[in-house]
């Protein structure tokens, strides 16, 4: 059963996030209009303005969420290695993954195989947002954010988020 976007949104919020940003995407589209509906997203035209926005306001004294889909992740990569990672500018991202399993439009296939070991990769650590499990993952995301200080990422599959 998927969980209630509102949901997600209250646990983000109960968990201190209170800056979102991002670029509009179809599986975390019922909680894009969640924060919107409570006039806190701030949206974005490239997930890599998104990636700088939040750390704008991280400086700025915020929690900051970033909002995108897996294949934005690539558009993104250079602003969180050369600015997130290095200055210690956390954010929490929170992914969709087009592609998991295999499963989706062909252009989403290998962004979608990569996604974990890409991650990997350029050293964020990262978890994937279950229905049962939920509060546990957005807790562990305020962790991530309040005791590391650099990004982390919530990978969300279709059909987790209503």
């Amino acid at each position: 059963m998927p969980i209630p976007a509102k949901t997600i949104v209250a646990g983000l919020q109960q968990g201190g996030f209170d800056f979102f940003t991002g670029v509009p995407d179809s599986t975390l589209s019922g909680v894009i209009a969640a924060l919107i509906e409570r006039r806190l997203y701030v949206p974005a035209v490239r997930e890599d303005e998104a990636v700088a926005m939040a750390a704008g306001a991280f400086m700025g004294g915020r929690t900051p969420v970033v909002l995108m889909q897996n294949s934005g992740l690539g558009t993104s990569l250079n602003a969180l290695v050369s600015l997130n990672l290095i200055y210690l500018q956390p954010c929490l991202l929170m992914i969709s993954w087009r592609g998991q399993d295999g499963k989706d439009a062909p252009e989403h296939i290998v962004m979608g195989q990569v996604l974990p070991q890409l991650l990997d990769l350029v050293r964020i650590p990262h978890r994937t947002l279950t229905a049962d499990n939920h509060q546990e993952d957005l807790n562990w995301a305020a962790q991530m954010f309040t005791k590391h200080r650099f990004p982390a990422a919530l990978l969300v599959g279709r059909g987790i988020v209503s």
